[in-house]
């Protein structure tokens, strides 16, 4: 198992994409009408520091999460925060600030920082806006994450189905009068390492490709106006295929893709037989951290106001991301109903609860994140066929906990 923790923090600057080297025509090509923004453009930032590490038993932390922003808050503050970051952070002087070299600078900054420490920062994620993020790996590697939406109509089934077994597999999603969703997709393309700083997958290639899929896809019913998914089973599982194969046929260095039918359920493609889904579901429960290996005094400093001794709580958020074997006929990875009642089944235990003085799970152990989603794991992977590949927490939306199956 790997477990990471996150801390998401945010911050405000302006930036021009722009290489002085390139003519107008290069630089309008790369980046898209933003070029022409001469004094800056600005954007509100959110970017996830991610650690990894081993977990401290006495206390059931990787790290202190709080001294992830106290030290990262620094050099936001010096560099980023509130900058234009093409003259007042000289990192970015020859370098456009894309979002995919914005992450790598922020990582490059906050590395350091805890070389010292037992925790590994493994990777920055930045959000630029709700189209466009990057992750930047401890490899060097880079993910771009580009978004875009589309509606449409469907009938959920395959064609490979005999309509009384499309009825039995999808139920009311089978009728023949159709439902609808508004889909929300993330292509997510590799940059590798070794790459330049100054390269970046040009704007117009990942424009043209996506007005193709909103011109293809949106407004349009999927079983009967859209040519390409004629023999193919409409569910979300191959529609994210679908969408894979596109963004391949587009030249585009395709990674996933993540196809979200609704904000709690999506589907993953990763090429070959990489098939997911996903699905979140909240439970509200009450805890202290408190460790009985601590004196009171060190307790108090360690968790701070986390150690108030009548407890606080938290409306968590669950998100479960099974993987397996994909069924061509059927176009199903798994069934709906199934992920949903399992997930439900394995939070109900600590819904409403106050985990230390009423759950088996911490009354040894403090409930924190990194032992919720350790202590949560084997329940929920039994609940869904031993099938899960990732398990992510939210206690806060800027505190993320997350184990994956090696």
């Amino acid at each position: 198992m790997f477990l990471t923790v996150s801390k998401r923090v945010e911050f405000s600057a302006s930036r021009r994409l722009h290489v002085r080297r390139w003519s107008a025509a290069e630089n309008l090509a790369a980046f898209g009408p933003e070029t022409d923004a001469r004094f800056g453009t600005g954007r509100n930032y959110v970017a996830y520091f991610v650690f990894s590490g081993e977990v401290n038993p006495s206390n059931g932390m990787l790290m202190n999460i709080s001294e992830i922003k106290n030290r990262v808050g620094l050099i936001l503050h010096e560099k980023f925060d509130h900058k234009f970051l093409n003259e007042n952070n000289p990192d970015f002087a020859e370098m456009p600030p894309t979002t995919e070299n914005v992450a790598r600078q922020l990582f490059r900054d906050v590395a350091p920082l805890f070389a010292a420490s037992d925790a590994k920062l493994v990777a920055c994620h930045l959000r630029e806006s709700e189209a466009r993020s990057a992750t930047f790996y401890e490899n060097g590697a880079a993910d771009v994450n580009v978004w875009f939406e589309f509606s449409a109509a469907r009938q959920t089934m395959s064609p490979h189905l005999s309509r009384e077994e499309n009825t039995e597999r999808f139920g009311a999603a089978a009728s023949p009068h159709g439902h609808g969703h508004h889909y929300r997709a993330r292509l997510t393309l590799r940059a590798e390492a070794g790459s330049s700083a100054s390269d970046s997958i040009p704007h117009d290639r990942i424009s043209e490709a996506v007005d193709s899929f909103i011109h293809e896809l949106d407004h349009k019913n999927l079983n009967h106006e859209v040519a390409a998914l004629e023999d193919r089973p409409i569910t979300t599982e191959s529609l994210a295929a679908f969408l894979f194969e596109r963004a391949r046929d587009a030249r585009l260095p395709m990674v996933r893709v993540r196809l979200f039918e609704r904000p709690d359920f999506f589907a993953e493609h990763w090429g070959g037989d990489g098939y997911f889904l996903g699905m979140q579901q909240h439970f509200s429960a009450a805890h202290r951290l408190h460790s009985s290996a601590l004196s009171q005094a060190e307790n108090l400093e360690l968790y701070g106001k986390c150690n108030n001794e009548r407890g606080h709580g938290h409306r968590y958020l669950v998100e479960g991301t099974i993987g397996g074997v994909y069924d061509p006929r059927s176009g199903t990875l798994y069934d709906f109903e199934a992920l949903r009642n399992g997930m439900r089944a394995a939070l109900l235990p600590w819904q409403d609860k106050h985990l230390d003085l009423e759950t088996e799970e911490f009354c040894a152990r403090p409930s924190t994140g990194e032992n919720i989603v350790d202590a949560l794991w084997p329940r929920m992977d039994r609940e869904l066929g031993d099938r899960l590949a990732r398990l992510r927490l939210w206690e806060t939306p800027n505190n993320r906990f997350t184990l994956r199956r090696m």
